[in-house]
């Protein structure tokens, strides 16, 4: 990994290190993933304004969520079929977040029980779920995760179906079957599921509650009218509905909606450190990465998912002294050109 020195060289390198079949679930998108591309190119779009003469020979990247202070504002995003590109992915993820400082989403699709993962890791992990149309499962899938040490909850809630995914579907004959200890049984999305089941969930769910998934302005409203702690805009990483827009696009509409009433994490299409810190400046409090850290798994298990948070914080910093900026609180949206 000495030769790996950003996320695209990730890439390349992991794409060598899996089976096709894998590498193709991890990098598909919905239709012709014209909106996994948007994700990346809308950031690349935003420029960056450099200020000069400003002190920035001491930064502070700490953020505080939910009461909970991170030494930066990166999660790792919930990600699903971690074991099929490296031996315990599951695991090898939360041992990377930890050794990273990051905080772990584990993903309702993790081939192993919410439970054992959060309890592999020293780390603050939070939870990602979908309301299945078992509601018993879920509630006590809800609770099992509370009782395990996830902090906050993330409802997926731009799914009353899969996206039309053909590269996964040509992709999966050549996969084994995975087991999904955390679902109920293989047909859980639920089309019936409205404001009334967040209204549900909200009325025993212990932690903070956030809905995942939100690119329009009136549900991000809504969202806070109904009670949730926090917002995540998210496309599901292009893998729903192609020709969304990308999250770049989204993000300062809702974030002017919201108005500082919940904090807001966004995730599609972060590369670079650069990308977080124009995320910040468009009024995210945080992002998520989910292809970059799996590129780092691929490589080298959970040192890899280190190496990749590492760098990214790395570049996140370079970014923040080289526009003047030595704190998270000090990037607004005059940092954009």
């Amino acid at each position: 990994m000495s030769q790996l020195f950003s996320i695209p060289d990730f890439e390349a390198a992991a794409e060598k290190s899996v089976v096709q079949g894998a590498w193709e679930r991890i990098q598909g998108g919905a239709a012709d993933e014209l909106t996994v591309r948007w994700n990346r190119e809308a950031w690349q779009q935003i420029r960056l304004r450099p200020r000069v003469l400003v002190d920035v020979s001491k930064l502070d990247t700490r953020t505080n969520l939910f009461g909970q202070e991170m030494p930066f504002p990166i999660l790792l995003a919930p990600t699903g079929a971690q074991g099929l590109l490296y031996p315990n992915g599951d695991l090898e993820v939360a041992a990377g977040a930890a050794a990273a400082q990051a905080t772990l989403v584990i993903s309702s699709s993790a081939s192993l029980r919410v439970e054992v993962i959060a309890r592999h890791t020293n780390a603050p992990v939070w939870f990602q779920i979908y309301v299945q149309r078992d509601r018993g499962f879920t509630k006590d899938l809800v609770q099992r995760a509370e009782d395990s040490g996830c902090r906050a909850l993330c409802v997926t809630v731009d799914s009353p179906s899969h996206g039309t995914r053909d590269r996964e579907q040509r992709a999966r004959s050549g996969l084994p079957v995975r087991e999904l200890p955390n679902f109920a049984g293989q047909d859980y999305l639920d089309p019936t599921l409205s404001w009334k089941d967040i209204d549900w969930l909200l009325s025993f769910a212990r932690t903070p509650v956030l809905l995942k998934g939100i690119l329009d302005v009136d549900d991000a409203d809504q969202s806070i009218k109904a009670g949730v702690a926090g917002i995540m805009v998210s496309n599901h990483g292009g893998r729903n509905l192609d020709t969304a827009p990308a999250t770049a696009d989204a993000l300062p509409q809702i974030a002017d909606r919201v108005a500082g009433r919940v904090p807001i994490i966004v995730d599609g299409g972060i590369r670079r450190g650069t990308d977080i810190l124009k995320a910040l400046a468009l009024g995210a409090a945080a992002v998520q990465i989910g292809r970059p850290y799996l590129y780092g798994l691929c490589v080298a298990g959970a040192e890899g998912v280190a190496l990749v948070v590492s760098l990214l914080r790395k570049e996140l910093e370079l970014a923040m002294m080289l526009t003047g900026r030595a704190t998270i609180a000090s990037i607004n949206r005059a940092v954009l050109w």
